[in-house]
């Protein structure tokens, strides 16, 4: 796949099956945009492009943006884009001044002038340009005039559901990994480095990696305990998770630390990915450590069986 971390370096193509959007999370919807445009690339000996915008347009013109929580750092983006066959990938610097681009200018411009589109496909009332004025009905009826074709994914198409970033991240914050997982087609992940926490666990014989997240924009699910497949170097190890405050020993601060089954190596300062695959139980307070200890010993047996489950 070709990166374009701007529109300087991209070289007008011949044919270009083009869509555009945030795609935060690439859920299934957005799958299906991106297997019709694979589809007609082929079709039409054509390439394939995918204009996606970054920072996120509401971090640029919200009001709102310091509380904003994506479902895709921009590198999961660039990752699940690639998985999916994409040949050309434009990371568009989202901007005040290029929000405000009139639609007819940013199909003029960028979609017809620099790109060379000859098909564009846009999913279920997608819409662009200032204001979002660019709709399916205005592509309609000025294609033929900017001299490309136009084919929207009808909502019907996308399995009879209204799949929403915005559900998904409704369901995340419920603790419903499992919803959330049926809707992206795939676990929720989360990246971060492994940093030195109080080393509690190693104490009570479960020893934990404490997750730190780079970006701070990334959605973190509902606190509770979760089972987890871990990736490290590329190995996936079966675990469980606990997202929150930890109250039994007066934590002061939300962690995410995730205890590894079969796993024995200090791997501070190294990326971790945990896959959210169940939600165990929320967090507790409970009477003491020994009963803290009683309960985790429970809640392995838990995802233990959930593993035992799945085979």
């Amino acid at each position: 796949m070709n990166i374009y971390h701007s529109l300087d370096s991209f070289e007008r193509l011949e044919c270009a099956v083009v869509t555009s959007g945030t795609f935060d999370g690439l859920h299934i919807g957005h799958r299906k945009i991106l297997a019709r445009l694979k589809e007609i690339s082929i079709q039409s000996g054509g390439e394939s492009v995918v204009l996606t915008f970054w920072p996120h347009p509401r971090m640029v013109v919200s009001e709102d943006s310091q509380d904003l929580q994506l479902l895709s750092t921009i590198d999961e983006k660039i990752a699940l884009f690639a998985e999916m066959g994409v040949q050309h990938l434009a990371i568009i610097p989202f901007t005040r001044a290029f929000s405000e681009l009139s639609s007819d200018d940013f199909i003029r411009q960028i979609l017809v002038e620099k790109i060379g589109t000859k098909k564009l496909v846009i999913g279920y009332d997608h819409r662009f340009g200032r204001n979002r004025e660019g709709s399916f009905e205005f592509l309609q009826k000025n294609a033929s005039s900017y001299g490309f074709e136009v084919e929207e994914i009808l909502r019907q198409d996308i399995e009879d559901l209204a799949i929403s970033s915005s559900r998904i991240r409704q369901s995340l914050l419920s603790g419903n990994v499992d919803e959330a997982q049926h809707l992206l087609g795939r676990p929720y992940a989360i990246t971060g480095v492994v940093v030195k926490g109080k080393q509690l666990g190693r104490t009570i014989g479960f020893p934990t990696a404490n997750i730190h997240l780079n970006e701070s924009y990334k959605l973190i699910p509902a606190n509770g305990v979760y089972v987890i497949n871990a990736i490290y170097d590329g190995i996936v190890y079966k675990g469980m998770l606990n997202i929150g405050v930890r109250p039994t020993v007066d934590g002061t601060f939300r962690t995410i630390e995730a205890n590894l089954f079969d796993f024995d190596k200090e791997i501070y300062g190294e990326d971790l990915t945990v896959e959210l695959l169940h939600y165990l139980r929320p967090e507790q307070k409970f009477s003491g450590i020994n009963a803290l200890i009683e309960q985790i010993k429970i809640d392995k047996e838990n995802a233990s069986l959930f593993f035992d489950n799945q085979k």
